[in-house]
């Protein structure tokens, strides 16, 4: 049997920790290869890692056939769909997984729009269907709205959009952190926002020094405090007083939104920190 192996598509997923690669090599070695490997013709789709310690071992497994697949797209979205499946995938790559899966539905629509109007076009007395009605019938899908991508990532759209800037702007070192749970999502974004080398720089720090970038990155986002208002030179004791009183209802009053602020830092890291258990 020829086994054809893609470099690029073994890479399209993140690839298993050394423990995870060990501890499935285990499982191979005392249980048998008992999920059959997917191909596309002799193309490798899934299974890569227990092909490779298969090989090494001389351990027998099984292969079946995808026979719907069309195109590499479909290769792509096939092991999106398969991965977000799964319960050892973190926020964090569910995140990543479901953006890359927006852009492929996304570039398809487009292109079925683009025949769809160029057909038209070329033919203006025939009624052609337009919009989602052609791209249905293309299978190309809907548009995925931000909202559809979180509920298929499972996390919120606030988490989803702080996964969106990680990618853009993270630096290597700290999307790694990210991906090793050095760092939570919502403060990798927050590091994020300050210049490659500063991130790096974080990183090198180890987990108490990015948490702490983070934090000051977060304060300096801040609005400055107002200089306190001095009371009238000839002010009366009452005035002085009331003075006095609005001060303190104003001090309270920001410290009651800082709470709040820390609160919903707490409880997105509390969120994050949950999912991990939840996919060990």
């Amino acid at each position: 049997m020829t086994i054809t192996i893609n470099e690029d598509l073994r890479a399209y997923i993140d690839p298993l920790t050394d423990d995870e690669y060990a501890a499935l090599e285990r499982s191979l070695l005392s249980e048998g290869c008992r999920d059959a490997l997917v191909l596309w013709g002799d193309l490798l789709v899934d299974g890569h890692n227990r092909y490779s310690i298969c090989q090494k071992h001389g351990v027998p497994f099984n292969t079946v056939q995808n026979q719907t697949f069309q195109s590499m797209e479909d290769v792509h979205l096939w092991m999106i769909d398969n991965h977000l499946g799964r319960r050892s995938v973190s926020d964090f790559q569910r995140g990543v997984l479901a953006l890359r899966k927006k852009e492929i539905v996304s570039a398809r629509l487009a292109q079925v729009q683009a025949q769809a109007q160029a057909q038209a076009q070329a033919q203006p007395g025939s009624a052609k269907p337009a919009g989602a009605e052609v791209a249905v019938q293309a299978g190309a899908g809907t548009v995925l709205t931000r909202e559809a991508v979180a509920r298929t990532a499972r996390v919120s759209s606030a988490t989803l959009g702080q996964i969106e800037k990680i990618q853009k702007t993270a630096a290597p070192e700290l999307v790694s952190a990210v991906k090793a749970g050095v760092i939570s999502i919502n403060a990798a974004a927050a590091v994020a926002s300050l210049p490659g080398e500063k991130q790096v720089a974080a990183v090198a720090g180890g987990k108490k020094e990015l948490r702490q970038v983070a934090r000051q990155v977060r304060e300096a986002r801040m609005p400055p405090k107002p200089e306190p208002v001095p009371p009238p030179s000839d002010a009366t004791p009452d005035q002085l007083a009331i003075h006095r009183l609005t001060q303190l209802v104003a001090q309270l009053t920001e410290e009651r939104d800082q709470l709040k602020k820390k609160v919903q830092h707490l409880t997105v890291a509390l969120a994050e920190a949950r999912g991990g258990l939840s996919t060990a």
